[in-house]
């Protein structure tokens, strides 16, 4: 069983302005296009988009809505109607900043063996008109060459790094535009297509289990 950090391991950006349009359904065809590429690297199986309402001038609604996919692509019509015929009734003016795609992917351990976990890796993209994104952010150990208590696991990191890395360049040749690492977190930092190595001490990385 794998343990998931509660902030990210690391995190990838990507300025989608000037590279699409900007709306819902722009956003929903670039989420397929980019869902697509993880999963060919079977790191993402879309299986519902959730999202949070806010209004401008107020902020967030504390409402959050979830819409399963029900094998549909997020690319589909159908999905951009149930999402906005999903706006609070009280809020007329409730917009979304953003959506999350939900699924699950296969991480490999270290005898090589697939386990699919939910919520491997997350997408979120936005629909704002004034300034479209997206980005990609990971919270499980696997791709590090350390896990969460410390204890080098080249044998997993070597299963799995290679596979995020390549997603990640894929998707920066898809965009056009290179991801730019995230803010570092306690978890970690991303790096390039990867996460930054941890500082080791008697063969030893930091044991981050006491805020997991």
């Amino acid at each position: 069983m794998l343990m998931r950090a509660p902030s990210e391991c690391g995190s990838w950006f990507w300025d989608l302005d000037d590279v699409t349009a900007p709306g819902l359904e722009a956003a929903l065809e670039t989420a397929a296009r980019m869902s697509a590429v993880l999963r060919t690297h079977e790191l993402l199986e879309p299986a519902a988009v959730e999202w949070n309402w806010f209004e401008v001038g107020t902020g967030g609604l504390g409402i959050h809505s979830r819409l399963d996919l029900a094998g549909r692509g997020l690319d589909d019509a159908s999905v951009a109607g149930q999402v906005k015929a999903c706006r609070p009734a009280g809020y007329p003016a409730a917009e979304m900043s953003s959506f999350l795609v939900v699924g699950s992917g296969v991480w490999i351990d270290a005898d090589g063996n697939p386990h699919r976990e939910p919520r491997l890796v997350e997408l979120t993209v936005s629909p704002d008109p004034v300034s479209s994104w997206a980005e990609l952010s990971v919270h499980h150990d696997v791709w590090a060459r350390c896990d969460f208590r410390g204890r080098p696991h080249p044998s997993v990191h070597d299963r799995n790094a290679p596979r995020l890395a390549a997603a990640l360049r894929d998707l920066d040749t898809l965009l056009g535009v290179p991801g730019e690492p995230g803010e570092p977190t306690y978890f970690g930092k991303a790096e390039g297509h990867g996460l930054k190595a941890p500082e080791m001490i008697d063969g030893l990385g930091p044991d981050l289990t006491d805020l997991l």
